[in-house]
C-alpha cells in the first residue's frame, strides 16, 4: 500500500495538462492582449497617417500670403481622405476634415518637449494669416472596442472600450538655392494701404507688363541711414566664401552662386557697397574689373552686352578696339550708340521709378535700322527685357548700331556664359519699412528677416562708379509665389514637412 502511494506521488505523467489548465487563462489573456494591441496600433497608425497627410496638405499653402489660411482650409477639406478600421463604428471609416480640428501657429516652442503655448497660436485668422507658418491637426478621438477586459487597463468598468486619437504638426519652408546674396527693399511695399509706387502692389506689378517696364533705380544706403523702397544691400554670403568685400563681390559676379536662403529668415551684411562690388555687377556687361579680380570663365559677360558705349582703342568705336575696357575707358551716349534708355519721366518712388514710357523707337532705329520687330510693339510698348530677349533669339546681338557698337562681348573677355542669363539680377525682396518699424536695424548685420518674395530683375545698364552713386537700374521680371510667372521655379526649394 505504501509502495503504491509512493509510486503515485512520484508519477509525473499528465502534469503538463495540469500546468496548461492552470496557465490557460493567462495564455488566453495575453493572446487577446496581443490581438488588441495589434488592432489598436493599426487604428492609431491609420489615424496618424491621416492627420499627417492633412497637416502636410494644409501646410503647403502657408506661403505667407493673405489668403494662405483660406487655401489651407480648402486643401484640408478636399485633398485628403484616409480609411481606418477597428473602431467601434464597425466597417472601415473615412477620416475627413469633419473628423479633425485644426489650429494655425505662428511659431513652435524651441524644444519639442515643450507644449504649444498661446503665444504660438494664430487667433486672428484674417489679419494674421500671412504669419501662419505651421498647422496642428488633431483627430477627434474615435472609440475602440477591446477583446481583452479593458477595465484592467483603463479602470473603466462600464464598458470594454476606450478612445484613440492622433495629433500632427506640419509647417511650410520656402527658400531658394544658387541665388545671389542681394536683398532689395520692396519697391511696392504697402504702408497703411498706400506706397510711393502709386499704390500698385507687387502682385499687380508682376502681372502687368506696363508696370513691369517701369525702370527702377536701386540705390545703396550708407552712414547708418534708414532703408526704404528701392534701396538694396547684401546678404550674408554662404559659409566658406569669406567675409571681405572681395569675397562678397565674387558671389555676386559669379554665374554659379552657391548660396541658399530661406523665406522665413535671411541675414544681411551691410557696409560692403563699393569698390569690387561695383565690378561684380559690371563684369556681366563685359567691363573689366579693377585689378582683373574676376579672371575665370564663371565671371564671363552676358551673351549680349549692348550698353550704348564706345571705346577709344583703335578709334573704330565698335566696342572691340579696347578689349574688356574698364568703366572709365568707355564713352556712353556717343553719337550713333544707344543703350536701353531711361523712362521719359520718373514720377514714382521720389524720382527713382519711371512711368514705363521709354523711347523704344529711337533705340531700335539706332541699333537695328529697318530690321523688323513684332508688330504688336507698335501698339503695346514692350519691356526692355522683352526686347533684349528678342535680340538674342533673332540673331541681332551682332548687328552694329549706326555708331558701330555691337552686343557681342569683346573677344578677349572671358567666354560669355550662354547657359545663364547674366543680365538678370536675383535678390530677396524685404519689406524694409515694416522691418525697421519692428525694430530691425538694416544698416547693421541683422538676422532672421522674413522675405516677402524672391525676385529677378533685368539690369538695363552698367552700374556707374561710386562717385556717381553706384545705382543699379533695373526692370522687374518675376517673383516667387502665387503672383509669379514661374520663371524662378528652378531656384525654389519649397517643402512642407512634419515637425511633431
Amino acid at each position: 500500500m505504501l509502495r503504491t502511494i509512493r509510486a503515485f506521488w512520484h508519477d509525473q505523467r499528465g502534469i503538463a495538462l495540469i500546468l496548461v489548465s492552470v496557465m490557460l487563462p493567462a495564455i488566453i489573456g495575453f493572446s487577446l492582449l496581443a490581438i488588441d494591441m495589434s488592432r489598436v496600433n493599426n487604428l492609431h497608425n491609420d489615424l496618424q497617417k491621416g492627420a499627417d497627410a492633412m497637416a502636410l496638405a494644409a501646410a503647403a499653402e502657408l506661403d505667407g500670403h493673405s489668403d494662405s489660411i483660406v487655401r489651407a482650409d480648402r486643401a484640408l477639406s478636399t485633398l485628403v481622405s484616409n480609411k481606418y478600421t477597428f473602431s467601434t463604428a464597425g466597417a472601415p471609416q473615412t477620416l475627413a476634415a469633419a473628423g479633425v480640428t485644426r489650429t494655425y501657429l505662428r511659431s513652435l516652442p524651441a524644444s519639442d518637449s515643450s507644449p504649444i503655448a498661446a503665444a504660438n497660436i494664430i487667433t486672428d485668422e484674417v489679419t494674421d494669416a500671412p504669419n501662419a507658418r505651421f498647422i496642428r491637426v488633431t483627430v477627434t478621438p474615435v472609440g475602440f472596442a477591446a477583446i481583452f477586459p479593458a477595465s484592467f487597463l483603463t479602470g473603466n468598468t462600464a464598458n470594454n472600450s476606450f478612445n484613440v486619437g492622433a495629433v500632427s504638426v506640419a509647417g511650410f519652408t520656402s527658400g531658394v538655392c544658387n541665388y545671389t546674396p542681394v536683398f532689395i527693399c520692396n519697391p511696392y511695399e504697402m504702408v497703411n494701404g498706400t506706397n510711393t509706387a502709386g499704390g500698385v502692389t507687387l502682385e499687380q506689378a508682376v502681372a502687368d507688363s506696363s508696370i513691369r517696364r517701369r525702370q527702377i533705380e536701386l540705390r545703396t544706403v550708407g552712414n547708418g541711414a534708414a532703408y526704404g523702397p528701392g534701396n538694396f544691400g547684401f546678404l550674408q554670403p554662404p559659409d566658406g566664401v569669406g567675409n571681405g568685400a572681395q569675397a562678397l563681390a565674387q558671389t555676386i559676379a559669379t554665374s554659379k552662386p552657391i548660396g541658399c536662403y530661406s523665406a522665413q529668415g535671411v541675414s544681411t551684411k551691410t557696409g560692403q557697397n563699393n569698390g569690387p562690388v561695383q565690378d561684380a555687377f559690371n563684369v556681366r556687361f563685359g567691363i573689366n574689373a579693377s585689378g582683373n579680380a574676376f579672371n575665370s570663365p564663371e565671371f564671363g559677360p552676358a551673351s549680349n552686352v549692348r550698353k550704348g558705349a564706345s571705346t577709344g582703342g583703335n578709334g573704330n568705336g565698335n566696342g572691340n578696339g579696347n578689349q574688356c575696357p574698364s568703366y572709365n575707358q568707355l564713352t556712353f551716349n556717343a553719337t550713333g550708340n544707344m543703350g536701353l534708355p531711361r523712362d521719359a519721366t520718373t514720377p514714382y518712388m521720389s524720382g527713382r521709378m519711371g512711368d514705363g514710357d521709354w523711347n523704344f523707337s529711337s533705340y531700335w532705329s539706332t541699333n537695328f535700322g529697318s530690321t523688323s520687330y513684332p508688330s504688336s510693339w507698335n501698339t503695346t510698348k514692350p519691356t526692355r527685357y522683352e526686347v533684349y530677349k528678342y535680340e538674342s533669339a533673332n540673331g541681332l546681338v551682332g548687328h552694329a548700331s549706326t555708331g558701330g557698337e555691337v552686343g557681342t562681348p569683346p573677344s578677349s573677355c572671358q567666354p560669355p556664359v550662354t547657359s545663364v542669363d547674366r543680365r538678370l539680377l536675383y535678390g530677396a525682396l524685404l519689406n524694409c519699412n515694416a522691418l525697421q518699424a519692428a525694430g530691425n536695424n538694416l544698416s547693421g548685420n541683422s538676422s532672421n528677416l522674413p522675405v516677402e518674395a524672391f525676385a529677378s530683375f533685368f539690369m538695363t545698364k552698367p552700374v556707374p562708379g561710386a562717385s556717381a552713386g553706384g545705382s543699379v537700374f533695373v526692370e522687374l521680371v518675376d517673383v516667387t509665389g502665387r503672383a509669379g510667372q514661374g520663371t524662378l521655379d528652378s531656384f525654389l526649394r519649397d517643402e512642407a514637412q512634419l515637425y511633431r
